[in-house]
């Protein structure tokens, strides 16, 4: 999509208003609304990348005028940043570290913070020194893929200045910091007095290898020249492109096993590579099949390409320096000839999982080697980072990002992506070539930029898929919500799409809601390939879903006791089913590791009820399906074990619900011959017990790795109810 320059005076005049009832000076209104525009472009910004400034004054504490520059900060993003996203560092102390000769990384940070109006702020971007040393009061900066398509070239700076003329100043690259900054400044005059000589103005700065600048007197000018830089650089690709004589196409290979059998597989060999590296072995993935993914993994070129590099240094801490680049799946016909459970049959993948682990163990030797290179150029001073990669290119399928979360995971689809994309334009110019393996590692091994991903400790439940059926009741959506609070990634199933979505939609950005009919297995196995697809796995199955049948056992109809049965038990047996097939296509997607102790396994968690040990009258065709349940759950637990597949239950009672709805309560007090308050609050601690209450037991039972086959009581105490 090219470039556009969505500048609105009529916007800009209401981020004055805006930020001025907040006491923001119009200076630092405009620098965050023409931010936001830029972030709101992922072409042009991505994740945190890039950066902007304003010069400009505040106030001391004594009155007096302080000249600042109020420059993007660590931790915020251009898309959704506000005000104190540029925090205000006094300007002239900056300026003067010119002087120096050299100024090491940990002095650079230190005299940034030292100078911070606010000593509570966030850090000021690493190239806060190269915004100071420019003398616009307006500097923005991105990492625009047309751009990178010309500035990864070899002959890169020969294009740009075909391009761009005297316009631009061109950087070479250099590690930004300090010597970044006076690289820089000192390209920055040298273009100037060109442009002076050649009548034209400076517009902005091309550092190769890296990324765009342009500046101006206004948010405005600075923003304007920005988009006119980038379109220009779109065109010269757009040239390039329609020069090109038409290509013959690409063959591309028959369409892969769906992303349900693959992509479990390659959760459970990731899983075996981490735990033998010492890492944490679960891990999230996200999918990119879009017609640009699929174009670069089906090019017979991938190999060559993976190995060139990443667009700009700053996406190596995403996604390291290579993508693993797997062999293509088996084809989708293949599969389906083993029947319908093929997609989640370990042996109908069994050569392509043998396959996904040679390339795993070759990629992480590849690593090794490369980090040793590396480390010995630098002084064996720097300490291995896992050797796992965090980019998958799977012919047939597409880009899988990694992550410790979804979120994560599909931060480094999109980085995936926006290289994709940076790669056909620079290879429709010329020849992609970004920086070198040392740039690289320099990159990735500076301790300033793993600074940004951040060190915070993981919930509980972290790096776990969480399946709840019945998810839109109240036991199902008070248990969806606690299991995304202690960290787990949740899919929400319930019969009513909407109502599923909107759970979901509490439970994070990333959480999946799904419509099923849980009565029907093709449905259930459908929804669980969904749920694999989208998380690439799966780990605990919250087995939630019911409804009550009333009437006498002597008299209920026939219809009704089967109705009950299938959603009471059949239904969890279904869902138990296509969730075990995930299961152990994560731990022995490859027979030769189907001996070795399973990682992942799996959890299943069945809302029992207490009517499986405590029947009551006129209740037989709820109260038998769920005793048949909670020997479906103990069969689980009999016959999982050994595969690391554990089973519980919870046997909640009187939880005001869908099923235990206030028409379901004045019956069934009346048929204990007591009232509402009494029945609802009947138990040893008499309180009423929450759907809260039920969804924290399911958490509990999910903490508990050495219990299987229990059975937890929620209920507030009821003797006749208790486990014997």
């Amino acid at each position: 999509m090219p470039a556009l320059n969505r500048w609105s005076d009529a916007d800009a005049a209401a981020a004055i208003a805006h930020y001025g009832a907040q006491g923001i000076s119009d200076d630092l209104a405009l620098r965050t609304y023409s931010a936001r525009l830029l972030g709101a472009d992922p072409e042009l910004v991505l994740h945190g990348g890039g950066n902007t400034s304003v010069k400009t004054t505040a106030v001391g504490l004594l009155g007096e005028t302080i000249p600042v520059l109020c420059v993007k900060g660590s931790g915020w993003d251009l898309a959704t940043i506000e005000p104190p996203g540029h925090p205000a560092v006094r300007l002239e102390p900056l300026q003067a570290l010119r002087a120096l000769p050299a100024l090491s990384d940990e002095a650079m940070v230190a005299a940034q913070r030292q100078n911070l109006i606010d000593p509570a702020a966030p850090n000021p971007s690493v190239e806060a020194l190269l915004h100071a040393f420019l003398p616009h009061k307006f500097v923005d900066h991105t990492h625009s893929i047309a751009l990178l398509a010309l500035a990864d070239q070899p002959d890169a700076e020969a294009i740009c200045r075909a391009v761009y003329g005297d316009r631009v100043a061109l950087v070479p690259y250099v590690m930004p910091g300090f010597d970044l900054a006076l690289a820089a400044a000192r390209a920055y005059e040298e273009a100037e007095a060109r442009a002076r000589a050649a009548g034209v103005e400076l517009e902005g700065m091309v550092l190769l290898k890296h990324g765009l600048f342009s500046f101006g007197a206004t948010a405005k000018q600075s923003y304007g020249r920005m988009i006119a830089l980038v379109r220009q650089a779109e065109e010269r690709i757009e040239r390039a492109r329609s020069a090109q004589p038409l290509s013959q196409p690409v063959a591309v290979p028959e369409p892969s096993a769906g992303a349900a059998a693959v992509l479990p597989i390659l959760r459970g060999a990731l899983a075996r590579a981490a735990d033998a590296e010492g890492a944490k072995a679960r891990w999230l993935l996200a999918l990119r099949g879009t017609p640009l993914a699929l174009s670069v993994v089906n090019d017979p070129r991938l190999s060559d390409w993976a190995r060139r590099g990443v667009a700009t240094p700053d996406h190596v801490i995403r996604t390291k320096a290579f993508p693993l680049v797997l062999p293509p799946p088996p084809a989708a016909a293949a599969v389906a000839a083993a029947g319908p459970q093929a997609a989640a049959d370990p042996q109908a993948l069994a050569g392509w999982a043998a396959a996904v682990e040679q390339a795993l163990a070759a990629y992480i030797g590849d690593y090794k080697a490369y980090f040793a290179r590396q480390n010995a150029r630098v002084g064996g001073i720097k300490k291995p980072l896992d050797p796992l990669p965090r980019l998958v290119a799977i012919p047939g399928l597409g880009l899988v990002g990694l992550g410790k979360s979804v979120a994560e995971a599909a931060v480094v689809a999109d980085v995936a992506e926006a290289w994709a994309q940076t790669l056909l334009a620079a290879e429709a110019v010329g020849r992609f070539a970004p920086v070198n393996e040392a740039d690289t590692f320099d990159m990735e091994y500076w301790s300033l930029e793993q600074a940004k991903l951040g060190k915070a400790a993981e919930k509980p439940l972290a790096r776990q898929v969480v399946l709840v059926t019945g998810g839109a009741g109240a036991i199902g959506a008070a248990t969806a919500r606690a299991f995304a609070a202690r960290g787990g990634e949740v899919a929400v199933l319930d019969r009513d799409a909407e109502a599923a979505a909107t759970v979901a939609a509490g439970c994070g950005r990333h959480a999946l809601g799904l419509a099923c009919d849980l009565t029907d297995p093709a449905a259930v196995r459908a929804a669980v390939a969904a749920v694999a697809a989208h998380f690439g796995g799966l780990d605990i199955v919250v087995s939630n879903a019911g409804a009550a049948w009333t009437g006498a056992i002597a008299e209920l109809p026939d219809a009704d006791l089967r109705a009950s049965f299938e959603l009471n038990l059949f239904a969890h047996q279904a869902v138990a089913q296509a969730a075990v097939a995930v299961f152990r296509a994560q731990d022995s997607g490859n027979p030769a590791a189907a001996a070795a102790r399973p990682l992942l396994g799996g959890q299943m968690l069945f809302n029992v009820s207490k009517q499986a040990l405590n029947p009551g009258p006129n209740f037989g065709a709820y109260g038998i399906a769920k005793a048949a349940l909670l020997a479906l759950m103990r069969q689980y637990a009999l016959e999982g074990g050994a595969e690391a597949i554990r089973a519980n239950g919870i046997n909640a009672d009187r939880i005001r619900s869908g099923l235990l709805d206030d028409t379901m309560i004045r019956e069934r007090s009346a048929a204990r011959g007591v009232s509402e308050a009494v029945y609802m609050a009947g138990n040893l601690l008499g309180q009423e017990v929450r759907a809260s209450d039920v969804a924290e037991a399911f958490v509990a039972l999910a903490l508990l790795e050495r219990s299987t086959g229990a059975l937890l009581t929620v209920d507030g105490g009821n003797v006749a109810g208790m486990v014997r």
